[in-house]
C-alpha cells in the first residue's frame, strides 16, 4: 500500500515574535525618570550623611574628644612661638577679614534679597517666597543649635574679629552654606543648561568653604565648629532642593527648567 504523506501546516515557532521597539520619546522619558530617582536617592543619602556628621561632631565635642584635633589645627595657622600672630602676615589677615564678612548677616541678607528680586523679575514669585522661607529657616536652625550647645569660643589665640555668640556650630560657616548653596540650587532651577547649573553650585561651595576657613584663621572658631556648620548647612540646602523639586512637580512653585542632555 502506498504511503500517504500527511499534510501539515507551517511549523510553529518556539520563540515569540520580536516586539516593536519603544518610541524614542518614551525611551527618553524613561531614562529621565530613572535618572531623577537616582539623583533624589543620592540627595537623600547626602542629607542623612550631613546630619550624621553633625551629630557625630556634636557628640565628640560634648565628650571633650576634639581638643587635640582643634588645638593642633588652630595653632598650625599661627607663627611658631607667637600665637598672637597668624601666618601670612597682616595682608593675609585683612583678606581673611574681608572673606569672613561674606558669611555675616548683612552680606547674606543683601545677597538673598538680590536673588529674590531676580526671581520676581523673572515672574517666579513663588520661588522667591520659598527662597526667603528657606534662608530664614536656616538662620533659625543655626541660632537654636548655638543656644543648645553653648560652646565657649577659642581662648588660645586673640580673636581677629569681634564675636558675641557661642562657638558650636560656626554660624558664619553654616549660614554661608545655607544661603549660598540654597541660592545656587534655586537659581539653577531657572537655568536649562547643566554647565551653568553646576557653575552656580561650585561657586556657592567655594564661598562657603572660604568663609569657614577664615573663621579658623581669625581664631574665632575651633575647626570642629566649622565642620559642624558646613555639615548642617549643606544638609539643610540639599533638603531645600528636594522640597523645591517636590513642590515644583506639584505646582507649589515654578517647575524646574532643566534641559535633558
Amino acid at each position: 500500500m502506498p504511503r500517504v504523506r500527511a499534510l501539515s501546516g507551517p511549523k510553529p515557532r518556539d520563540a515569540p515574535e520580536p516586539s516593536h521597539p519603544m518610541p524614542r520619546h518614551l525611551r527618553t522619558l524613561t531614562a529621565l525618570l530613572r535618572r531623577a530617582e537616582t539623583v533624589t536617592l543620592l540627595a537623600v543619602l547626602c542629607v542623612a550623611g550631613g546630619l550624621w556628621a553633625f551629630a557625630a561632631l556634636a557628640a565628640e565635642m560634648l565628650e571633650g574628644d576634639l581638643h587635640v584635633f582643634d588645638e593642633t589645627l588652630l595653632m598650625a595657622l599661627r607663627r611658631a612661638g607667637d600665637p598672637a600672630r597668624p601666618i601670612g602676615g597682616p595682608h593675609l589677615e585683612i583678606v581673611m577679614r574681608d572673606i569672613t564678612a561674606l558669611g555675616g548677616i548683612t552680606v547674606l541678607t543683601l545677597v538673598t534679597i538680590s536673588a529674590m528680586v531676580y526671581l520676581v523679575l523673572r515672574r517666579q514669585r513663588a520661588s522667591a517666597l520659598f527662597l526667603a522661607v528657606a534662608v530664614l529657616g536656616g538662620q533659625v536652625l543655626s541660632r537654636i543649635a548655638k543656644a543648645g550647645f553653648a560652646r565657649p569660643r577659642p581662648d588660645l589665640v586673640p580673636h581677629g574679629v569681634d564675636v558675641t555668640s557661642a562657638s558650636f556650630p560656626s554660624g558664619h560657616s553654616m549660614m554661608a552654606a545655607v544661603t549660598y548653596l540654597t541660592l545656587a540650587v534655586m537659581l539653577a532651577r531657572q537655568e536649562p543648561a547643566w554647565p551653568i547649573r553646576a557653575f552656580f553650585v561650585v561657586v556657592a561651595a567655594l564661598l562657603a568653604i572660604s568663609v569657614g576657613l577664615s573663621r579658623v584663621y581669625l581664631g574665632v572658631h575651633w575647626p570642629s565648629d566649622v565642620l559642624a556648620g558646613w555639615a548642617l548647612g549643606a544638609a539643610w540646602a540639599l533638603l531645600v532642593w528636594l522640597v523645591a523639586r517636590w513642590m515644583g512637580r506639584r505646582g507649589g512653585i515654578e517647575p524646574d527648567r532643566a534641559r535633558p542632555e
